[in-house]
């Protein structure tokens, strides 16, 4: 027998349910209500991931700003996040390297990196181009608050938060479909892309989406834990297909439009509830069934209760 194939015939199988795990989900309209934001319906699976040690990281088309209270009402402050559709991605202490992350300067110590361009520059190129195309179109940043606020239902602390861009710029599309595709066409060109969301259309850097974004944390956690985690993503709208892409286990949310969302991927389970009933149904049809950490975590909670 060659020695590699004797070496690995005296190692063990690795218990499965030991593999590490990492849940990545979109916020609205997955874990969050579309309409209310409210996500009591997924609490108990989240205590239960915390209580297994799962990290559950949101991949979310929200800002910085907003997901600060957002994490904390979650209960998701001790692990990374990935804002603006991928173009901003937020590191914890512990999840950051020694030699490759300068400590964060915000209040939380997180550490914040930018995969994409600067708002600066998406936005100029914006004006650059709607002049030059003459379409029609509303930034984000061209509305006021109270706009905002009758668009999204926020109230207005959060609507302002939303305004906060640091690599992504949503804009509401008022032109023709031919149109769309000359000006995605033009993006292309200065290294831009768009991307559909449930609201808005967002512009961002071509490079800086959330498949990418979640590729790039799926190796920081594997360089920093020594073993590549099972991925399960969760997400409901077509800004989510490369997030889907790129993980082990994917959750199509029932959402509340009518846009597809065909993520190609093939253990894909699409749920029959919406927002964060319909969340809950997809972690527990990947992760509900035959895992003894889950059972381990229901015993513990058996003897707490």
């Amino acid at each position: 027998m060659p020695e590699p194939a004797r070496l690995s015939a005296s190692i063990p199988s690795v218990d499965p349910a030991l593999q590490p795990r990492l849940v990545l989900t979109d916020l609205d309209g997955s874990l969050l209500d579309h309409h209310s934001y409210d996500f009591s319906p997924a609490a108990p699976w989240l205590a239960r991931l915390k209580q297994m040690g799962v990290p559950v990281v949101p991949v979310t088309s929200k800002t910085r700003a907003e997901l600060i209270p957002l994490r904390e009402a979650l209960g998701l402050t001790a692990t990374p996040f990935i804002a603006e559709n991928g173009a901003v991605i937020g590191l914890p202490p512990g999840w950051c390297h020694a030699r490759l992350d300068r400590p964060g300067s915000g209040r939380d110590g997180v550490v914040i990196k930018h995969p994409g361009v600067d708002i600066g520059f998406i936005r100029a190129r914006l004006k650059v181009w709607r002049e030059r195309l003459d379409i029609r179109f509303t930034r984000m940043g061209e509305m006021s608050v109270a706009e905002v606020m009758e668009l999204t239902g926020l109230d207005a602390v959060r609507a302002r938060d939303a305004r906060q861009r640091e690599g992504s710029e949503p804009l509401l599309w008022e032109d023709t479909a031919a149109a769309l595709e000359t000006f995605r066409a033009a993006l292309e060109g200065d290294g831009l892309q768009l991307t559909q969301g449930g609201r808005f259309w967002h512009v961002m850097g071509r490079s800086a989406d959330k498949g990418n974004a979640v590729e790039w944390l799926v190796k920081r956690f594997t360089a920093l834990r020594g073993r590549m985690p099972l991925s399960l993503g969760l997400g409901d709208g077509p800004n989510d297909i490369t997030m889907l892409e790129a993980v082990d286990q994917a959750v199509v949310i029932r959402g509340c439009h009518d846009l597809a969302v065909e993520p190609r991927n093939a253990s894909l389970y699409r749920t029959d509830a919406t927002g964060p009933t319909g969340w809950a149904e997809g972690v527990a049809y990947w992760w509900g069934r035959d895992d003894r950490r889950l059972a381990t975590a229901e015993k513990s909670d058996a003897v707490v209760i």
